[in-house]
């Protein structure tokens, strides 16, 4: 059998068209980055002005501080330079340039990257799934992961511990909140025992993960922004899930006594359902008011 000129020639049409489509993708990045860069105001990442800025928003080497990487490599990344550009730096990036939920999946589609946070897609909430969440209330419930993305949440779980309707998606995750929120911490009744057992589970579920990106960035960034994580951590204590009485303080009805299931949906991923059920009548009264005013959009915090 003969090869035409034509088939010979079609591979390296091929690949010269996936040049030039990679070509526009870099520099669609690159005018994005800086289109965003330019928005944000020094003031608004806790940076002074100066009396010699020429620049409307941020400078590189600015981002490139806050977003922890080089200067010279920003520099490049806005160039549209043919650098390779890890999940890591976009997350890191993203909340730099405090994108929102469509501007963050507009970065990673620009850099061919799979955004690995609950934001970008909360995989195997089903419809019935999100029903089965609200056919539960008062009682409240999630789905979480072995991660603790919370991927749903009923109206009763939203405000179990904070208002998790205000917290950014990219940022509900148990493990970010019990170390790095305060409304959420001051909700936990036991805060440092909590924390301990919560790395320890972490740690035990990571053995099985140790190469995805997802999990290197939550226990980065929990390392880089809790000491008290730092500390948990290096003890390498290990330990598997578990059924037990949890104590919370909330701030809308009050002293809250709770027994904790995980019903497993998906053993292989660890996606379970996290429901808490009163422990006695005050607390099951206090839950119903809880559902009534998170239902009605009424729920305001004790004083």
């Amino acid at each position: 059998m003969t090869t035409t000129a034509q088939e010979k020639t079609a591979p390296r049409q091929t690949a010269a068209a996936q040049g030039r489509g990679a070509d526009i993708r870099r520099h669609e990045l690159a005018a994005f980055l800086r289109n965003r860069r330019e928005r944000i105001t020094p003031e608004e990442v806790g940076l002074p002005r100066g009396t010699r800025r020429r620049t409307p928003g941020l400078r590189r080497e600015e981002v490139a501080q806050l977003s922890a990487v080089g200067v010279t490599w920003y520099t490049w990344l806005e160039q549209a330079r043919d650098i390779q550009v890890s999940v890591q730096v976009l997350d890191a990036l993203a909340r730099t340039l405090r994108l929102d939920g469509s501007e963050r999946a507009h970065l990673f589609q620009l850099a061919e990257a799979v955004d690995p946070t609950p934001a970008a897609s909360c995989t195997g909430v089903t419809p019935a799934l999100q029903e089965m969440l609200r056919a539960l209330e008062p009682l409240p419930a999630c789905v979480q992961n072995s991660r603790y993305d919370i991927l749903a949440y009923n109206r009763t779980y939203a405000r179990l511990l904070c208002d998790l309707d205000a917290v950014p998606p990219e940022d509900r995750n148990c493990m970010i909140l019990a170390y790095t929120n305060p409304e959420w911490c001051r909700s936990i009744v036991h805060l440092e025992e909590t924390r301990r057992l919560m790395a320890a589970k972490l740690r035990a579920s990571l053995a099985g993960h140790l190469a995805e990106p997802a999990w290197k960035m939550l226990v980065k960034r929990l390392a880089a922004e809790s000491a008290e994580f730092r500390a948990n951590w290096e003890r390498y204590e290990v330990v598997g899930l578990r059924s037990r009485t949890k104590q919370f303080l909330n701030p809308y009805v009050g002293h809250l006594t709770l027994e904790h299931t995980d019903l497993f949906l998906n053993p292989a991923s660890g996606a379970r359902m996290v429901t808490y059920v009163p422990a006695d009548e005050d607390t099951r009264e206090r839950l119903e008011r809880l559902h009534d005013l998170a239902r009605t959009g009424t729920a305001q915090p004790n004083s």
